[in-house]
């Protein structure tokens, strides 16, 4: 009998990936499927539809759909023996939705294995409303998230609530803006799933519930509880969203059934093969990653944050320039996300404009400016900001004397590589201890991520400045490892009678991190002395912009 291999979806903007993993998380098997490129009929430019309305952006259900059954024959010619995986999983791009029709559960259930998922008359169209699904990039619904807002009580009441205030992107403001504008689709939606819900339906035969830890990015879900809280439902959906939206969210290691026969007699699947819930990709990313205690930055076009918080007897502080998540594979457990508009396309612009456009003359600065900058502190927001909020420009204040910091015209262009990495990083850490409950262990690892994690002087300065060891993960297909690793982990709990928590499961896997930088204690406490000075300049700042703003 062979080892079993756990199978992990990450069904991304652009793309749909395959990882497979061993029974010690080692990755064995890779494929993907790039949405413009291997299926162009479907007119999609980086995965998505813009319009036709302003701020609207889509996916077409189906290339989804056909995506899954290109990355499976992908899979299955690699000579992958698809009756050893004994589990699936996976994640999908957060906040996206997808609506069944009223014959969507019994197409789901009687779906014919002479015929491919996207053939047309199969499932689509007729089991989905809505040919296509809103997606993350999608910024059509401010109107619908004043009015959940005010439903609520405002921001900080709805960020109570559900770990965020209201967000374009998020699934239940998308929702209220399809029941205001296309309310006969919304009544031929019997059911309403996010997209990391829809995938594992495919694989059951019938409509998954929603994972706990994505439906945080819903505005929907009680981030404390974890249950569908039925004031946001009527305000997105009306009385009728409950019945839509499905069942209470389940939580990570569940199994929510076997494959269903689709699976077993067209792709050779062993019908013992278990399904277990998909999540988000953000907290995909933790779980193949991070553990709690760990703090996970992403330093790609946009700079984030995620942050595993313990259980505590304390509730994290929920704040409306940040988000909570529920914890995939730990209940009790939450996740804090900072995300940031302006990261590496800012520091790109630096780079070009103070550093001869290279890097290498840019870290050449960095290293050779003092700590703190010569005394500078700079903001740099090409982009409106999201933390500050709607903040944008170029700002430099000089901290020499020992009145309050001076917003100065000019400073030597040298001083720039360095400057923008310390605000960048300043903002962050300036925030985490608001966010980590009272009495918190420190934080124990930094891992880095995105393009820039590959610089070293990045990756040094971050150790000092946040006082933390850095690592960064061998492979680069975060969510969708995270994705077969919450496959193996219900797969798991399942041979264990139901018990056991993630932490066990994981003792003895292959160590996916490369320690790279360890950090300076003398230059970190000089950086723990700035954050007080950053505060007070970036409240200058949004009191400059908001004045510009009037």
């Amino acid at each position: 009998m062979s080892s079993p291999l756990f199978l992990g979806f990450d069904l991304s903007t652009q793309q749909l990936k395959a990882i497979i993993i061993s029974e010690d998380s080692s990755i064995v098997h890779e494929s993907a499927v790039h949405f413009d490129k291997d299926l162009p009929a479907y007119g999609t430019v980086n995965g998505a539809i813009q319009g036709p309305d302003e701020g609207e952006v889509t996916s077409p259900v189906q290339m989804w759909l056909e995506a899954i059954d290109l990355v499976m024959e992908r899979v299955k010619s690699a000579g992958v023996d698809l009756s050893a995986i004994a589990g699936i999983s996976g994640a999908g791009q957060q906040h996206g939705s997808v609506y069944w029709s009223e014959e969507g559960e019994k197409a789901l259930e009687s779906m014919d294995p002479k015929r491919s998922l996207a053939e047309t008359g199969h499932l689509a169209p007729g089991a989905f409303s809505l040919p296509n699904a809103p997606i993350w990039q999608d910024s059509s619904t401010t109107r619908d998230c004043r009015d959940l807002e005010t439903a609520i009580g405002g921001p900080q009441a709805l960020a109570d609530l559900t770990g965020s205030r209201a967000y374009e992107r998020f699934t239940g403001p998308q929702i209220a803006r399809i029941r205001r504008l296309k309310p006969d689709a919304y009544l031929r939606s019997a059911r309403i799933s996010l997209v990391s819900s829809f995938l594992p339906s495919l694989f059951l035969g019938h409509i998954a519930p929603i994972e706990i830890s994505d439906a945080s990015g819903m505005n929907l879900m009680n981030v404390l509880t974890c249950k569908w809280d039925d004031a946001l439902l009527e305000a997105c959906g009306g009385p009728e969203l409950r019945g839509k939206i499905g069942p209470e969210p389940v939580a990570g290691g569940t199994v929510l059934g076997k494959i269903s026969n689709w699976w077993v007699e067209r792709w050779g699947f062993d019908p013992e093969c278990i399904v277990a819930p998909f999540t988000g990709d953000n907290p995909a990313t933790v779980v193949a990653l991070s553990a709690p205690g760990d703090a996970l930055l992403s330093l790609g076009t946009s700079t984030t944050l995620l942050l595993s918080i313990p259980p505590a007897d304390t509730a994290p502080k929920r704040f409306t320039t940040s988000h909570l998540l529920s914890h995939p594979t730990t209940i009790e457990a939450q996740i804090a996300m900072l995300c940031y508009k302006n990261g590496a396309l800012a520091r790109e612009q630096v780079r070009n404009r103070d550093a001869a456009q290279d890097w290498t003359r840019y870290n050449e600065l960095v290293e050779s400016s003092p700590v703190g900058s010569n005394g500078l502190m700079g903001f740099y927001f090409p982009l409106p900001e999201i933390i500050p909020p709607n903040v944008q420009g170029e700002f430099v204040f000089s901290m020499s004397g020992t009145g309050a910091p001076t917003l100065v015209d000019s400073v030597p262009s040298e001083a720039h590589p360095r400057a923008i990495l310390e605000s960048q990083f300043l903002s962050i850490k300036s925030r985490i201890a608001a966010i980590l409950p009272p009495n918190a262990p420190p934080l124990q690892r930094l891992i880095v991520t995105g393009g820039s994690s590959a610089n070293q002087t990045i990756r040094q300065l971050a150790a000092d400045l946040f006082g933390m060891r850095v690592y960064v993960a061998e492979s680069k297909e975060a969510a969708g490892t995270g994705g077969a690793i919450l496959a193996k982990f219900a797969w798991w709990k399942d041979q264990n009678g139901g018990e056991g928590t993630f932490e066990e499961m994981s003792y003895g896997d292959v160590e996916r991190m490369r320690l790279v930088a360890e950090p300076k204690a003398e230059v970190t406490k000089v950086y723990e002395g700035l954050v007080e000075t950053y505060r007070a300049c970036e409240e200058r700042v949004v009191a400059i912009c908001r004045k510009d703003q009037d």
